[in-house]
């Protein structure tokens, strides 16, 4: 009993920290790709692609019997959802990190979490009560989390040597021309809005319709579609942009489709359900350190010291924001618990279900949230 209990609660942990492994080296392989010509509009369509396919069939054969009806506003949703991620965040970043680096593009986009939990205060899913000591601890993380991020863009100081980078004599990446390079910031940082405000619609979207895999798919369809159009513009005049082999161009679309997309968004979905948008992006620092070493080995990029002080101040703030996240979805199964609503499901990290009497189940989730759904007398799967 306590060792099941104590693996639901490291599950979200564990989910967003191998996420962010396999974060990173999208990155890594994403940048080789565009620094050999690849275009991040073909990219960004194939990737998308990828995940339509490999995701369509579970969500048609998991959730057939409990996916719930499409509705106009539901549909303007998943719009939305593909317009931020798939075609304006993904495209933003690609073209952000070939014209700077992995690593410092990944140092930069650690100010998600701080976007997205004023995001979230502004649309009233996080609640700040400043006498609070871990809603202050959210406060002190994620000024942090950006102070580090900061620290790093600004200052980069002497460059560290580590045992696999001794013999590299290469100039840093992100010391580019200096027009090329403020581009490259910019559009990180719109990227980074733009993821910021998919996890926050995509964890309302949810309340509405909770079938995971069938979203994910969707995204991933209408993504390929307005991503498509935006590519065949841009690319109109070099048709040889759509054509890949059996090289990292198509190891690059692939991996990023299963793994960033499809398993991504479906991945992310189940966590910030239950947890909260904050919490998905509070671990986007991690995938920063592992881009920057995994850079500094593979691309050959440097590391400054900058960049590592950086990287504490970071991975300190994480923690602060993760401890006071995790005091608030300790008080959120306590009120559950408390109100007599679910005994298990709730302390277990999943949707409570109450029967309302007139042949539907509502599906409560630990944020408070209360929706109806039509639940099949032999199917107990509420997701």
């Amino acid at each position: 009993m306590g060792v099941g209990k104590v693996l639901n609660d490291v599950k979200p942990y564990l989910a967003m920290i191998l996420l962010q492994v396999g974060f990173a080296g999208m990155y890594i392989v994403a940048v080789a790709s565009l620094k050999r010509g690849m275009s991040h509009f073909v990219l960004v369509v194939y990737r998308n692609l990828v995940a339509t396919a490999v995701m369509a069939p579970f969500a048609l054969w998991f959730e057939r019997s409990v996916r719930p009806k499409m509705t106009l506003t539901i549909f303007l949703k998943i719009m939305g959802l593909a317009f931020l991620e798939p075609v304006l965040d993904q495209n933003l970043y690609y073209m952000g990190a070939n014209l700077t680096s992995a690593g410092f593009a990944s140092a930069l986009i650690n100010v998600l979490p701080a976007v997205t939990f004023v995001m979230a205060l502004i649309m009233r899913i996080e609640k700040v009560r400043l006498r609070s000591v871990h809603s202050q601890a959210k406060i002190v993380g994620t000024v942090l989390t950006v102070a580090g991020a900061v620290l790093m863009i600004l200052y980069h100081g002497p460059v560290v040597q580590f045992p696999w980078s001794k013999a590299q004599h290469h100039a840093a990446a992100a010391q580019g021309s200096s027009g090329a390079f403020l581009t490259g910031t910019l559009t990180v940082i719109i990227a980074c809005v733009c993821w910021s405000g998919f996890f926050v619609l995509q964890s309302n979207t949810l309340q509405s319709y909770p079938a995971e895999l069938s979203l994910t798919a969707l995204i991933c369809f209408m993504g390929s579609l307005m991503s498509g159009a935006v590519a065949l513009v841009a690319e109109r005049r070099n048709t040889h942009a759509w054509v890949i082999g059996f090289d990292t161009r198509l190891f690059t679309a692939v991996y990023a489709g299963i793994v960033c997309s499809g398993v991504a968004y479906y991945v992310q979905g189940l966590v910030s359900r239950q947890r909260g948008p904050v919490f998905v992006t509070a671990f986007n620092p991690l995938c920063m350190i592992v881009t920057s070493v995994m850079g500094s080995i593979i691309l050959k990029e440097e590391i400054t010291l900058g960049s590592v002080i950086g990287a504490v101040i970071i991975v300190l703030g994480l923690y602060a924001l993760i401890w006071g996240k995790s005091k608030d979805h300790e008080n959120q199964v306590t009120d559950v618990s408390a109100s007599g609503g679910s005994k298990g499901s709730a302390a277990a990290g999943e949707l409570p279900i109450t029967s309302n009497g007139n042949g539907k189940h509502e599906l409560s989730n630990p944020r408070g949230h209360v929706f109806d759904v039509e639940t099949p007398a032999t199917n107990g799967r509420h997701y």
